[in-house]
């Protein structure tokens, strides 16, 4: 039933723009977390520090007339034919911090779902402006423009042309997210990751990658290790602490260099730079092969 559920709600019609901000309402949110809208309202009530006005706020009467009007499928119902109370949206930060708070297993996945959802949307918007015809460039007729369309014209980029060097603000949690995953994509075979904060943040997004990883870590907790191996078997860890900054190799070709840990990506201000001076890489893969090659 949950399947069936999930399938039917699809995350990009869920996606208004309100005043030049990508937000979802409450109830939609509630659908995809299958909980009650007041829970998701309680959670914010609840934790008023973690929900700035930035990150979640009621909406105005005039911003629910113009979702109205704009959307003829969009229904904010309550009791009655309407809710007595303005819908609450949130932004993508928002979104973030909302699943932290509800800790569930759905609200993790779905969240994730909702996150590669903003990716291929940004990079679809960044990139339509010169790619595409005007008419496709009106988000305020809704992102009714499907997942097709979307994945079409990010397979005409190499995410590499993304991700060479970025810089991300102090809260863009979805814009670090994103940045992370464009240089993933670049892999065709393998994925190396020194940090020695690697923790469960990672994980939850290295799960789905089906490519070859290692993760060089001086802090790697045994029962997390373990409880992603005994269901996932993409991640070989290497336990080390020879390696002090953070690093990503990709397909031993390809060096950058983070800021910060990975977990806190995206908290403070950062930069992940491609490095291209030639010397550093190939240090870093005698460092990262010996160790494998010990604790082999």
């Amino acid at each position: 039933m949950k399947e069936i559920i999930e399938k039917e709600l699809n995350v990009e019609n869920m996606i208004y723009e309100i005043d030049g901000k990508e937000v979802m309402l409450d109830s939609d949110l509630a659908k995809l977390y299958q909980v009650e809208t007041k829970r998701i309202n309680e959670a914010v009530k609840n934790n008023p520090e973690k929900f700035p006005e930035r990150f979640s706020y009621v909406l105005d009467d005039k911003s629910i007339t113009f979702l109205r009007s704009k959307f003829s499928t969009l229904e904010i119902k309550g009791q009655g034919k309407y809710s007595k109370y303005a819908p609450r949206v949130f932004t993508e930060q928002g979104i973030y911090m909302l699943a932290t708070v509800l800790k569930s297993s759905v609200a993790t996945k779905v969240s994730i779902r909702i996150m590669d959802t903003f990716v291929h949307m940004r990079h679809y918007i960044n990139f339509n402006r010169d790619f595409l015809p005007h008419k496709f460039m009106l988000l305020e007729e809704k992102v009714d423009i499907n997942t097709k369309r979307i994945d079409e014209l990010f397979d005409r980029f190499s995410p590499k042309d993304i991700a060479k060097n970025a810089m991300f603000l102090e809260g863009h949690f979805y814009d670090a997210y994103s940045l992370l995953l464009a240089i993933f994509d670049t892999a065709k075979e393998e994925i190396i990751i020194i940090d020695n904060y690697a923790s469960k943040e990672l994980l939850d997004i290295l799960r789905n990658i089906d490519k070859k990883i290692i993760i060089v870590s001086k802090n790697i907790d045994e029962i997390l290790k373990q409880k992603y191996e005994s269901q996932y078997k993409n991640v070989q860890f290497i336990k080390t602490d020879a390696i002090h900054d953070r690093f990503i190799i990709i397909d031993r070709k390809t060096l950058y260099h983070s800021g910060e840990s990975f977990k806190d990506i995206g908290k403070k201000c950062g930069v992940i730079m491609e490095l291209t001076d030639k010397f550093y890489l190939p240090k870093l893969l005698e460092i990262v092969d010996k160790e494998i090659e010990i604790q082999e």
